[in-house]
């Protein structure tokens, strides 16, 4: 039963370390729950669940390397890794449709990415910066939008109007 304990307690080496890392990985899943429900809200395919798992798992990425005391050298490797890993699902999501201007999938993809940076964030204990991005984020995912040209209009700004 020691040994249970000890592979289940390894590189927490107290309750109040313990409450630190929950606090995190709550943290953590509350900020991709709040982004993944309004890009559900929109009607992406990208929604609560994916928003918690991406951020809660890079949380848990760095909340996992930090506590067995790796350096922050390499945990500056794991960051990267995290980064590319996440752009490379994030390009699954991209799709090119026949249209040149009809590119779908790119706020998805960098939804995901933010999202990742909001774990790592929270994975190394600035909480307050996930927050922040996390606030920064919600306001550019709903209120950006109707600043933006619609395709008529960037057609014609563009001067590729068909009826011109």
């Amino acid at each position: 039963m020691d040994y249970l304990w000890e592979a289940l307690a390894y590189g927490i080496p107290d309750t109040r370390e313990l409450t630190h890392f929950t606090f995190r990985l709550l943290g953590a899943s509350f900020c991709g729950a709040l982004i993944g429900l309004q890009r559900e809200r929109a009607g992406k395919p990208a929604g609560v669940r994916t928003h918690i798992l991406v951020c809660l798992g890079t949380a848990t990425f760095i909340l996992g390397c930090s506590s067995i005391g790796m350096t922050l050298d390499g945990l500056s490797r794991v960051i990267q890794g995290i980064v590319t890993g996440i752009g490379f699902i994030g390009a699954g999501t991209i799709l090119k449709l026949n249209d040149e201007q009809n590119i779908k999938g790119l706020t998805t993809a960098a939804g995901l990415w933010m999202t990742a940076g909001i774990g790592v964030a929270a994975g190394v204990g600035s909480l307050g910066v996930a927050l922040l991005g996390t606030v920064i984020t919600l306001i550019t995912l709903a209120l950006v939008r109707p600043l933006e040209l619609t395709k008529e209009q960037l057609a014609i700004k563009n001067g590729t109007d068909k009826e011109q």
